[in-house]
């Protein structure tokens, strides 16, 4: 196996060298410019800012450690470099590079009294005609900051409102991406996969926004990479922690309180924070039920080393999570819940003199759930996951502005699942595989009409023992740019997902997906992406853009619930296919930002030969948002969210059914019958369409020594009554959340 794989990497080595050293050999009297732009108070990176060469009409956005590149800039010559970032005062300084070599600037930028105010692609025009990324959010801190509130900030609950992303429910964060399950969203922290980022039944994320530095959000066509998952992934970088001055900051809202610090640590900083659920009056709201002890925290720090008489240009971090959920019922006849998530994760980022750039990175992740029936009608189900992973990752930006990408990952995954199957008997999967994987990609920048991104990753190994002739996945992305501010994105790829989860159709609410290896009888799950896009940028304020996408799944695991004989198999396959168009404008134009979508999607389901709607199938889904810089630190905004009814399958009648699946519940009750639902066709009904307005104000003020925001935010302004869900006992409406004020204060030092 190892000599197999040593013989498979050998060609990429040699190409890899070969291109550079052809590359550098063609360099003349030309030489690299790269920056790094953070922020003057706390040296933070950022992410997305960009930089301009005046006089050559030439530059390049940053990525997400803060870097940019600009090769072929002609050496020994002054030139002026404009750097910008929305919410932070331009810098334009004088630079020049030398023949064959890389000249390094540090950029610090001075934050504005302009504060950002909602999601979007942030970077100058230049990223209208460089970028080949296709169906990708950019969301930077300033942006969390500003977004639309619930009780409080929130990654999960503040991506619904981008088109192409649905939710069933007010209730839950889980999402879906372009008609996928939520099982097929990778969340990623540093690097490092999430594998249940939701607390109290799903309501909120286990991310504090206050820890992240910026985020990529990729809705489809994402690059070769990233791997393991069909429909979206969430690149999430956390800060790095104030590298100049200690600070601290603590804040409360109507459901938890928390606390960050960070701050300088010898040649490098530290971050690290922490939150604890203080009440359950929200959660009541969400629930419509009193009796539901909700009960979570989460705790994250990163720790940061550069020293460059050490080694120049490195940098080392270690950055650790955990987060916790216990649900625990007074009442015997009521099932308890518990699970929680570790990670832990090392990184070894190197720049080079030449432009180059090299991450190391070591990660472990755990995710252990559990339900506990006690006398209850519910099945036991007991979850593990580990995951140890290891990624090496190979940047190199040749002088003529193209870019060559090669990367080795290798992940070592066990799954444990006990649960109950469609027959009614225990079962205990326990399954341990390794996925290695190596990757590569070209970018094509050199012309600036067209941008080409070509690769593929290689499955070497796979989870499952049934990978077939599936071990290759190509990714091709193309940006043409016939026009001025005018561009023509294209994407197609292949993509490969080994793990899965149980989940119930019927399920209103999922406390939590137990996750475990597609087992060997069944075939890995395959994706097909196709994405056309265009981009229009009429005026500097103004941004249009529309892209139509087309998604084919095939062999989706699902549970076997016709299983009869104990020699059938608990799992089966179904099809899946979407696809839809999405529609956004985005004007700004200071004190006033406006932005509105429109999504219209279709989604579908193949399953015994029987076509049939998805629960997360929404057909049309309108977002407005207004928001206002009112000046001296005040900010407010209104959301109003309009989308036609979810699915559902509608209870055609009732009977009495006898409840002796627990011996001694039985006895407990005068009764053991209760009143049990007849469903008709699966999702075959549909809900009334829903539509919600919600508004946020926010002010800052200087309290000395503290720095204080107080947030003030209503949900469901005019108290519209959207419909949940149909009791299936009595037929009975349940309602989304109503009429909801909240407050949030923050204290910082």
């Amino acid at each position: 196996m190892r000599k197999a794989v040593s013989q498979k990497l050998i060609p990429l080595i040699i190409l890899f060298t070969g291109l550079i050293t052809f590359h550098d050999s063609a360099a003349q009297d030309f030489g690299t410019l790269r920056g790094l732009v953070v922020d003057s108070t706390t040296s933070e990176a950022l992410s997305f800012s960009s930089a301009y060469i005046k006089e050559l009409g030439i530059g390049a956005n940053t990525d997400m450690r803060g870097y940019f590149l600009i090769t072929s800039v002609p050496a020994n010559k002054n030139f002026t470099l404009i750097v910008s970032y929305v919410g932070y005062r331009s810098k334009t300084l004088t630079v020049k590079v030398q023949t064959g070599k890389m000249s390094h600037y540090t950029i610090k930028l001075s934050s504005s009294d302009i504060q950002m105010k909602t999601i979007e692609a942030t970077g100058e025009r230049i990223s209208a005609t460089s970028d080949s990324k296709i169906s990708v959010d950019r969301i930077s801190a300033r942006q969390l900051e500003t977004a639309p509130k619930g009780i409080e900030s929130d990654i999960f609950r503040t991506i619904k409102y981008l088109p192409g992303v649905t939710a069933t429910s007010d209730i839950s964060a889980r999402y879906y991406v372009r008609g996928g399950t939520s099982n097929q969203n990778l969340v990623l922290i540093d690097g490092i996969t999430i594998y249940n980022p939701f607390h109290a039944l799903g309501l909120f994320s286990v991310v504090d926004p206050d820890i992240v530095n910026s985020i990529e959000f990729f809705k489809g066509g994402f690059g070769a990479q990233f791997g393991g998952r069909l429909s979206s992934v969430m690149n999430i970088v956390t800060k790095d922690g104030n590298k100049n001055n200690f600070s601290s900051k603590l804040s409360a809202s109507l459901l938890s309180g928390k606390f960050l610090v960070e701050g300088p640590m010898g040649k490098g900083s530290f971050i690290a924070s922490g939150r604890k659920s203080l009440t359950n009056s929200i959660t009541k709201k969400f629930l419509e039920d009193g009796t539901v002890p909700v009960d979570f925290y989460d705790a994250s720090f990163k720790a940061n080393y550069s020293d460059p008489d050490f080694l120049s240009g490195a940098k080392f971090s270690l950055s650790g999570f955990v987060s916790s959920d216990n649900i625990k019922n007074t009442d015997p006849r009521v099932e308890d819940y518990k699970w929680d998530t570790r990670a832990l994760g090392f990184k070894w980022f190197q720049a080079s003199d030449a432009p180059l750039f090299f991450e190391l990175g070591i990660s472990v992740s755990s995710f252990n759930g559990k339900t506990i029936p006690k006398f209850s009608d519910k099945t036991p189900l007991e979850n593990k996951v580990t995951d140890l992973g290891l990624q090496m990752d190979f940047t190199y930006m040749f002088e003529e502005r193209d870019e060559l990408n090669i990367g080795f990952h290798v992940k070592q995954i066990a799954t444990n699942l006990l649960f109950v199957n469609a027959q009614g008997s225990e079962v205990n999967t326990d399954y341990s595989g390794a996925n290695i994987v190596l990757y590569g990609k070209y970018k094509l920048a050199r012309f600036d009409f067209m941008k080409l991104d070509a690769g593929a990753r290689i499955n070497l190994t796979s989870l499952s023992r049934n990978l077939g002739k599936k071990n290759i996945e190509p990714r091709v992305n193309l940006l043409l740019a016939p026009f001025k501010n005018f561009t023509v994105k294209g994407s197609y790829g292949l993509f490969q997902q080994e793990l899965t989860t149980i989940g119930d159709e019927n399920e209103v609410i999922n406390i939590f997906e137990p996750w475990l290896v597609v087992p060997d009888y069944l075939p890995p799950t395959t994706a097909s992406h196709y994405i056309l896009g265009f981009d229009y940028t009429p005026f500097v304020s103004t941004f249009i853009g529309l892209e139509f996408y087309y998604k084919k799944t095939n062999n989706l695991p699902v549970v076997n619930q016709n299983k009869i004989l104990v020699t059938d198999r608990d799992f089966t396959t179904a099809e899946a296919e979407s696809y839809g168009m999405e529609s956004s404008l985005k004007i700004a134009l200071d004190p006033v930002t406006f932005s509105t979508s429109y999504t219209l999607a279709y989604a579908y389901k193949m399953l015994g030969g029987l076509l049939y709607y998805p629960k997360y199938d929404i057909r049309h889904n309108f977002n407005i948002s207004l928001e206002f810089d009112l000046g001296y630190e005040w900010n407010t905004g209104f959301v109003w969210t309009f989308n036609t009814g979810l699915p559902f399958t509608q209870i055609v009648g009732f009977y009495d059914k006898f409840y002796f699946d627990n011996f001694f519940a039985g006895w407990l009750n005068a009764d053991p019958r209760k009143p049990y639902g007849i469903l008709g066709i699966q999702n075959l009904s549909r809900l009334p369409s829903y539509h919600r307005l919600d508004f946020t104000m926010s002010k800052k003020f200087r309290l000395n020594p503290f720095n204080v925001e107080v947030s003030f935010s209503i949900l469901n302004l005019y108290n519209r009554e959207n419909i949940f869900y149909y009791k299936r006992e009595t037929g009975e409406k349940v309602n989304m959340l109503p009429f909801l004020p909240s407050a949030t204060i923050t204290i910082a030092l």
